[in-house]
């Protein structure tokens, strides 16, 4: 069977769509962080905008009505891309984390309702918890085993619904993932918010977890921005309340643009804290009244982005001609093949050189890791993210935003995290966090994530780099 990395058809890809890495010798591993553009997906959309005269979808003249038809075909697009059928609708956001945003603001929570959260959450979804706390409900972590993924995610949701003790939960806080749940437990369910795909170390958490949760009376909130870039999610398959995206991580342009694909229930149970431009029937000054506009029109503030939101039809087509498995085969192989040779990396004395986090088994094509020195001593990712950058090596270094992830992967000490923060206060610096911790706790990390543009010798460059701390 040929190798995914020795297809002729990405190689070509590469220098058809791709061809300013070479050009500006740039070994881009940072797709995590944004997916790169194909030349001919900018092409299409200046072609497009160049023919077109596009107006304010609120009017109602022909350049208006020209953009109206633009943005219900996008619509109807992302629908089809996710396998959505007519129970769900799209609300057009800033990002994914406007999209998060969107539920968390809205939803009725109050004494009775929980909200849950995996430790392995973006920052966009720990944010949750604040509208949660305000509105007096319980917030609860679901804590990671010691390979990142979620421990016994499954019995932990239903235990909190019944209410009964969990013995893992002193261990839990001890490790700093947050409190889990306890005894006597009297609120019922309410929102639980997990990753398809760890944005730090690429683990994937079961999609089974949606219908698990959904059948204990829990609203599911799937943060999808990590996974939907080489992987298939069918919402008939696995149907959640509501999923958040950004479109720049799927095929890397428009930025500025992302969605909330929600379930017609769920989207009609929250409760929009304010209105704007655009998402109202009417508003009366005089009389404090207002109406919201049905399902999504109530969710998209002001003007949507119409100029960017007519270049997502292409970019589906760019990644639809090439295939989600195609590029899954490509980035895992690369990834597997850059885990495998920063294992084996040594110093002269024997010691390893290199500490991976997560697990061994198949995952995203993200590859999160410390460099050591002679004594087993994580050198500071900072050091290791200019060095690559010298040399063209485009990494990502610290905690990317998920700070239980983090958290786990480094086994920080909650005590000694909260003396240390509460010591630092607006003085906190990583650097400064580092020598309270101590130089033999990893603060921070670096991340390798793989896309379609990425070849071997992509692969090569950055094992020189990591190499050369030997």
């Amino acid at each position: 069977m040929q190798s995914a990395v020795a297809d002729g058809f990405v190689a070509d890809l590469r220098r058809r769509e791709f061809a300013r890495l070479d050009a500006e010798n740039i070994a881009y591993l940072d797709y995590a962080g944004a997916a790169l553009y194909a030349d001919s997906h900018i092409a299409s959309h200046r072609a497009l905008l160049g023919r077109s005269v596009l107006g304010n979808p609120h009017s109602e003249h022909a350049s208006s009505v020209a953009a109206t038809g633009i943005i219900d075909r996008v619509r109807q697009r992302v629908l089809r891309f996710f396998d959505a059928g007519d129970d769900y609708v799209v609300c057009f956001t800033a990002n994914t984390s406007a999209a998060i945003k969107l539920v968390a603001e809205s939803y009725p929570y109050g004494p009775q309702t929980t909200c849950v959260l995996a430790a392995d959450n973006h920052n966009s979804v720990n944010g949750t918890r604040q509208y949660a706390r305000r509105a007096g409900a319980p917030v609860h972590y679901l804590p990671l085993d010691d390979t990142l993924c979620l421990d016994r995610p499954e019995s932990r949701l239903a235990d909190l619904i019944a209410g009964s003790e969990d013995p893992a939960h002193d261990a839990a806080v001890a490790t700093g993932v947050g409190r889990v749940f306890g005894p006597g437990t009297e609120s019922g369910p309410g929102l639980f918010a997990f990753p398809a795909q760890s944005n730090f170390s690429g683990v994937h958490h079961p999609l089974s977890l949606i219908r698990t949760a959904q059948s204990l009376g829990y609203r599911v909130l799937l943060d999808a921005a990590a996974f939907v870039p080489a992987h298939a999610l069918s919402l008939r398959e696995h149907p959640a309340d509501f999923v958040a995206i950004s479109f720049y991580k799927m095929f890397g342009y428009p930025t500025g643009v992302g969605a909330l694909i929600a379930r017609r229930d769920a989207l009609a149970m929250l409760e929009r804290p304010w209105f704007a431009g655009g998402t109202v029937d009417y508003a009366s000054v005089q009389l404090e009244r207002h109406q919201l506009r049905p399902l999504h029109s109530a969710f998209e503030d002001g003007t949507p982005n119409f100029l960017d939101l007519a270049a997502i039809q292409d970019g589906f087509a760019f990644v639809e001609r090439i295939g989600l498995e195609r590029i899954a085969a490509h980035t895992s192989e690369l990834a597997r093949e850059l885990e495998a040779r920063l294992t084996t990396l040594r110093h002269r004395s024997g010691a390893r050189l290199v500490r991976i986090y997560g697990p061994v088994g198949p995952r995203g094509a993200t590859v999160t890791f410390n460099v050591l020195d002679r004594d087993g001593r994580p050198v500071p990712y900072d050091r290791v993210e200019r060095r690559a950058n010298a040399v063209g090596v485009h990494l990502r270094g610290g905690c990317f935003c998920n700070p239980g992830a983090a958290e786990a992967a480094f086994g920080f000490d909650a005590a000694r995290m909260a003396e240390s923060l509460d010591a630092l206060g607006r003085d906190f610096s990583i650097p400064r966090l580092q020598q309270c911790m101590g130089p033999d706790v990893a603060v921070g990390a670096v991340r390798a994530s793989i896309g379609l543009a990425n070849n071997r010798d992509d692969i090569n460059r950055c094992v020189g780099v990591i190499a050369s701390f030997g």
